[in-house]
């Protein structure tokens, strides 16, 4: 049984659209067969059959990062994904993650990833991430967002740990050399777009 949502996991709730309300398929997509194809593999696979990934050489893949200019498909082929896959699409945002409250922006960080296991699978999709997840070596950075980067990269990590969760962050950006070397890590596939 499913826990009901916290009052964090409520402010992201909106944010969840269902495989099957997604209006966006692989076939609306023009050219980019072979990303489609390599995407198939490594995101379709282990989000519908996460019994093929348990305790053998096979690891699902917990990162993608999709980058290229403005204007090339990136979010319509994130959507894209998710349909294909079956899951849950959480598209996230700093207006998602922010609070004006001291603390909060750590707690809805978490209820973003303890919402994405109640309704796995799921793609948890940032947009623009460089804006929310860049250098943290950035002069005049605010310690709230060091916070966030800190609290998101922490539940990202734990996803490596977690037997059977069937959770994927997606990312795009126009700016890929702008983001953190440790975000950059956690990506374990880029494509250019």
């Amino acid at each position: 049984e499913v826990a009901p949502d916290n009052e964090f996991e409520k402010r992201i709730r909106p944010e969840v659209i269902p495989a099957n309300e997604i209006d966006v398929t692989f076939a609306d997509i023009g050219a980019l067969e072979e990303t489609k194809e390599s995407l198939q593999e490594l995101v379709m696979l282990p989000l519908r059959r996460p019994d093929l990934f348990t305790g053998g050489l096979l690891k699902p893949c917990r990162g993608i990062l999709l980058f290229g200019p403005p204007g090339t498909g990136k979010t319509m082929l994130a959507k894209a994904i998710a349909k294909e896959a079956g899951a849950s699409f959480i598209n996230v945002s700093m207006s998602t993650i922010t609070s004006k409250w001291f603390g909060e922006d750590e707690k809805n960080v978490r209820a973003l990833f303890t919402l994405a296991a109640k309704v796995s699978p799921t793609i948890i999709f940032v947009d623009e991430v460089d804006s929310m997840l860049g250098q943290r070596t950035r002069v005049g950075e605010h310690e709230a967002m060091r916070k966030i980067k800190n609290e998101f990269m922490s539940h990202w990590d734990g996803l490596t740990t977690k037997q059977g969760e069937r959770i994927l962050v997606l990312a795009a950006t126009n700016r890929p050399f702008d983001l953190d070397e440790a975000i950059i890590r956690r990506f374990e596939r880029r494509y250019l777009n």
